[in-house]
């Protein structure tokens, strides 16, 4: 079962099909800086782990996830030793700490759209 974490955006304003597609493609690209951070933090040993992890968005809902099947173990497993700069919680600590920086990237394409 892949190991993954969600994000999503529960705005109230209803937004048009034009906006949410815009806020989609900021939900990738933020996500998609989630994942570069995590990769960067995952358990290296072949790089297996680190070329399973990809984002999936549909409409203003994403995901992350490592596809193998020792990715949850990896992730929880706090005694492992790593490599330095590897760790568990990769993926957990990578998006508790980019929160922030998803929300801005989320807000990009619609600055951009609402400048016209």
């Amino acid at each position: 079962m892949p190991q993954y974490t969600s994000f999503n955006f529960d705005g109230t304003r209803q937004w048009n099909s034009r906006g949410r597609r815009l806020q989609s493609q900021g939900l990738r690209a933020g996500l998609e800086y989630v994942l570069g951070l995590s990769n960067s933090r995952v358990p290296l040993e072949e790089g297996t782990l680190e070329r399973s992890g990809k984002v999936d968005v549909d409409g203003l809902e994403g995901s992350i996830s490592y596809d193998t099947v020792y990715a949850r173990r990896q992730h929880e497993e706090l005694t492992w030793k790593h490599l330095p700069g590897r760790m568990a919680k990769y993926l957990e600590k990578s998006m508790n700490e980019s929160r922030e920086i998803i929300l801005q990237m989320m807000a990009v394409p619609l600055r951009r759209w609402l400048r016209g």
